[in-house]
């Protein structure tokens, strides 16, 4: 189920995306400020769309932008402010749409599925240094090498792909790619880091992070 981010201080408005959000079987989780968001999607970067309000307390919807963009999570602006030369900074700051206050819940439902499904298309590759990840074959190859990687190992290096520059704890990894964090111990982690460090060279990119867990730095 996609999981969506609602960054709007409205209430009453926030509610009503949650309930169309619902409806057509997306996950939501609400938010009313800038600074609070910002926070919250470099906690838990997994989000695959933002809805994002421009004018918010703490910072507005471009300083959110301009703070998440490395984590390339797909955003869509949301706002009453219709200025021609506003949705071109919002599109110029990388978001990938922008609707203008009011909208009707199903257009707005549309270009969510627009963004999901181009987003997701565009996403059968992932590349980090001189790895290939081809997702729809499962495949990894280092400098055009195929790579043999067990199922944990080849989830886990998608885990870290997707999400660079982001520490990522040991209970998060183990809820991802074991979705049993409560049986795996965490030990199974360090194993599993330290065999994709071996097999594709990556001891001195996938970091360690002290008491947390591990960053893939590129």
């Amino acid at each position: 189920m996609p999981k969506i981010l609602i960054v709007e201080d409205d209430r009453t408005i926030s509610k009503l995306i949650a309930a169309s959000l619902s409806i057509s079987g997306y996950e939501s989780v609400p938010i009313y400020d800038g600074e609070e968001a910002v926070r919250l999607i470099k906690n838990d970067p997994s989000y695959d769309l933002i809805l994002l309000d421009i004018m918010l307390p703490g910072m507005d919807g471009f300083q959110v932008m301009e703070s998440i963009r490395p984590l390339s999570i797909p955003v869509i602006f949301l706002t009453a402010m219709g200025d021609v030369s506003e949705r071109v900074k919002g599109l110029k700051s990388g978001a990938e749409d922008y609707i203008v206050k009011p909208f009707e819940p199903l257009e707005l439902l549309a270009r969510i599925e627009i963004v999901l499904r181009r987003y997701h298309r565009d996403r059968k590759n992932l590349e980090f240094r001189d790895i290939q990840v081809n997702l729809e074959e499962r495949s990894v190859r280092r400098a055009g090498l195929l790579v043999e990687l067990t199922p944990k190992e080849y989830e886990l290096l998608v885990l870290f792909l997707k999400h660079p520059n982001v520490a990522l704890t040991r209970d998060k990894i183990l809820d991802d790619v074991w979705e049993c964090s409560a049986v795996i111990e965490t030990r199974t982690v360090d194993n599993h880091v330290q065999r994709l460090r071996k097999k594709l060279g990556l001891e001195d990119c996938l970091k360690t992070v002290f008491k947390v867990g591990y960053r893939l730095e590129g």
